[in-house]
């Protein structure tokens, strides 16, 4: 069975708990600049399992910077939740993982090893820590044993770059610091976003482990269909859709009913610009109108791919500037499908 529940306990083996239940195995991943609360509640609403915040920095958390709190921000429909936290100290990890645990009380919490962005990685932060096992050890046994029982899992790369693939030490490392799931974006830090990433290396992980903690794949989750190959190829133990999630919230959905069933229904345009202006109405209540509706340009820009008249319809959605300027840019196509304002 593809679709399945999962179970995360805390990663300490002699001190686990009942752990973390999940009912099934797809994951929004924790994605920069995108996946806010207003897009983690969307995705809820269309069959996300577990969701992820934006990463967020251990040392600004530390230093009490106020621009992280709307990150750490619970949707009101999250009910299975994790917190992203990236740095490199071991001591300042672990007193941003009590500051999250204690603040919003997130069901887990990631420590990411995964970033390839450089103003990250030049701290010894993200996929720096992947290239640097004893350090990742010193962080996740920091962070799990400051906020035990609550689940720290990790998300590392598949290495520095081609000459250097060190998710193997990476991983163990993780996992002998209490790691209570280890996810792999099989690219490596050079890579970045481009060209494919490795999903033969989530196997290999999987028998590395032993079934001793969950593995979660992502990397190139653009369908239900490559979910389904993911899994069946590697058995890995969920997915974590990132960008294949922009503009398409329904990839969830989908997904669980292609593993169920064989197969899955199309999204409409109507659908698709409901579930936007749903989102865009989350924000602007976080974000204020005008921020809001800048944010959103790029969004449903992302959502409206494959329209008919898709082209014309984008060179309207950067001009926008209210809430009801996309109301009525998109009226026409609501209108058809007798859908009413959200």
């Amino acid at each position: 069975m593809l679709y399945h529940p999962v179970t995360i306990t805390s990663g300490q083996a002699h001190l686990r708990r009942d752990g973390l239940y999940l009912e099934g195995n797809l994951f929004l991943a924790p994605v920069a600049g995108y996946s806010d609360r207003a897009f983690r509640s969307v995705c809820v609403e269309n069959g996300a399992n577990l969701t992820f915040t934006e990463m967020v920095s251990a040392e600004a958390l530390v230093r009490g910077s106020e621009k992280t709190e709307l990150l750490l921000a619970r949707a009101a429909n999250e009910t299975r939740y994790g917190v992203q936290i990236f740095g490199s100290d071991p001591k300042t990890m672990a007193a941003a993982a009590c500051i999250v645990a204690d603040r919003v009380s997130p069901e887990l919490i990631d420590i990411n090893a995964g970033c390839p962005i450089p103003k990250i990685v030049k701290t010894g932060a993200g996929a720096a820590l992947t290239r640097d096992p004893e350090r990742l050890h010193a962080v996740v046994r920091a962070a799990a044993e400051a906020v035990f029982p609550l689940p720290v899992t990790v998300k590392i790369r598949s290495g520095w770059d081609s000459g250097q693939l060190s998710w193997r030490e990476a991983a163990l490392a993780a996992a002998e610091g209490g790691a209570a799931a280890i996810t792999l974006h099989p690219r490596t830090r050079s890579q970045g976003y481009e060209g494919s990433s490795d999903w033969s290396l989530l196997r290999e992980l999987k028998k590395l482990l032993n079934g001793g903690i969950p593995v979660f794949g992502s990397g190139d989750l653009f369908s239900p269909e490559a979910a389904r190959e993911m899994l069946e190829s590697t058995g890995c133990d969920g997915v974590m859709f990132a960008r294949g999630a922009m503009g398409n919230p329904f990839i969830f959905g989908q997904t669980k009913k292609l593993l169920e069933t064989g197969t899955y229904e199309p999204v409409s345009p109507p659908e698709r610009i409901r579930a936007g202006l749903r989102e865009l109405e989350l924000l602007a209540a976080d974000r204020g109108e005008d921020a809001a509706c800048r944010e959103m340009r790029k969004r449903f820009c992302a959502c409206t791919k494959g329209f008919p008249g898709g082209a014309e319809l984008r060179a309207e959605i950067v001009k926008t500037a209210t809430i009801d300027n996309y109301y009525a840019l998109f009226a026409d196509i609501l209108n058809n499908s007798d859908c009413q304002k959200p």
